[in-house]
């Protein structure tokens, strides 16, 4: 098994089929969508694919250390991901081409409308999650 992220993007990804900006859907669509994706993390936990999910709020600022004593930095002349990320989900699948087939199901999440949005979702291996690699974890 390997762990891969499953990156939902606001911005920097290609524009999806159906590009209507969630904050233009009506309640009920907004449901809809919601329901879809815990419907289908809800099927991922009955195989075992299924790690994790969250949908990202967004609120955020960029912090950095900026010395013995001193104050944390925050924000900073950086592409804020509080604007690109909308969210993600971890898998654990046997194959990247398994984590290809589950993304591409994930795209079809309803969105404007009750149709799909088709949207682009950024597929990313854990480090070390091809075989032969060393594992690395942050602990």
């Amino acid at each position: 098994m390997a762990k891969y992220l499953l990156l939902k993007h606001y911005r920097g990804a290609p524009a999806s089929v159906n590009d209507v900006p969630m904050d233009r859907w009506t309640p009920e669509e907004i449901s809809a969508h919601v329901q879809y994706m815990n419907d289908f993390a809800a099927r991922l936990e009955k195989t075992g694919e299924f790690v994790d999910s969250q949908a990202l709020s967004p609120e955020g600022s960029w912090i950095r250390y900026d010395g013995e004593g001193r104050p944390p930095v925050t924000d900073g002349p950086f592409a804020e991901t509080k604007d690109l990320i909308a969210g993600w989900m971890v898998i654990d699948v046997d194959s990247h081409e398994r984590a290809v087939e589950l993304a591409g199901e994930l795209s079809a999440a309803p969105g404007a409308g009750g149709k799909p949005i088709h949207e682009w979702l950024e597929v990313r291996p854990f480090l070390g999650a091809k075989a032969g690699t060393t594992e690395c974890t942050f602990k």
